[in-house]
């Protein structure tokens, strides 16, 4: 009997914003990566995961959400999530589990039509919803395109995803491992320091704020004598003095809040001492110009 080759690949995880890819992403690799809240549009950029199994190396790309943009942020997460399925082995199609298709899906599953890469659909928070409610909502969603396999799964509670990697695995070609044993991913500490910031500032603010930050890290190096202290300069941006208001706080209450809450994550997550050194400027209507977006790191798909 001849003996099982590795297999590898890219998996691309998309659907529109809020349906769970970035937990879902986190509980595959058994790390968190991705920061995660109740908030649309959470993730911005494109997050890499690799699960190194015995038989497999999968690298999976959690995507922004798929939706209509409505400033040049918006079509730079649209460009970031349309970029991620090119050149990849297989589509995870996320959707909700409790709920039938929306505009949304439909949005989405319209891009997935071209594609000639195999498409899993994966109803997620089937936690949420009654066994019966799931069964029919996901014989609706199949009905959006043409899929290569289609599960429910509960990306916050259930225990494996085995039969979601195994089905994953047997769409894999024979490749190498392209990242060494033990690597969960690819982002600098940098990058995982703002966005564990940013996710704090989700937390804690509401209404136009969370969408109005961006996160930059300025500096980051070793924290003086103590060989276990790093330091880091991070600059929480926003389009408007108010907004810059309510982030400082009644005598800097909310950043120290802020700082505090992602100290403590981020000391965990390095697994070192931190300390991090939060400022707040304001940078007018980012979102909407080009040379504000790529300054803090946001370089748009080519016009």
């Amino acid at each position: 009997m001849a003996e099982a080759r590795f297999r590898s690949g890219f998996v691309t995880i998309v659907g529109r914003p809020n349906v769970g890819k970035s937990t879902l992403l986190n509980r595959l690799v058994g790390r968190k990566l991705a920061i995660v809240s109740d908030k649309p549009q959470t993730t911005r950029n494109r997050i890499t995961g690799v699960l190194t199994r015995p038989g497999s190396q999968i690298v999976f790309l959690d995507t922004p959400g798929l939706h209509k943009p409505r400033n040049r942020l918006g079509e730079y997460m649209v460009g970031v999530a349309l970029a991620a399925l090119e050149e990849v082995e297989v589509v995870l199609f996320v959707v909700e589990a409790p709920e039938p298709p929306g505009p949304g899906d439909r949005y989405v599953a319209e891009r997935l039509a071209a594609l000639k890469t195999p498409v899993i659909l994966l109803a997620n928070k089937a936690d949420l919803s009654p066994g019966d409610v799931t069964r029919a909502n996901l014989e609706l969603y199949q009905g959006l395109g043409e899929f290569a396999a289609a599960m429910a799964v509960s990306a916050a509670r259930d225990p494996s995803f085995e039969l979601l990697l195994e089905t994953i695995e047997s769409l894999l070609p024979e490749g190498p491992r392209y990242y060494p044993e033990g690597v969960v991913t690819d982002q600098p500490e940098a990058f995982v320091v703002a966005e564990i910031v940013r996710e704090k500032v989700l937390e804690l603010t509401r209404e136009e704020v969370p969408h109005s930050v961006a996160v930059v890290v300025e500096e980051m190096r070793p924290g003086g004598k103590a060989e276990d202290l790093v330091y880091a300069r991070a600059v929480v941006y926003v389009e408007r003095e108010s907004q810059k208001g309510i982030l400082v706080g009644a005598g800097g209450g909310m950043l120290r809040e802020i700082g505090r809450r992602a100290r403590r994550e981020l000391e965990g997550l390095l697994g070192t001492r931190l300390y991090l050194d939060l400022w707040v400027k304001v940078e007018r209507d980012w979102r909407d110009r080009a040379a504000s977006l790529r300054a803090l790191g946001y370089t748009l798909p080519k016009e």
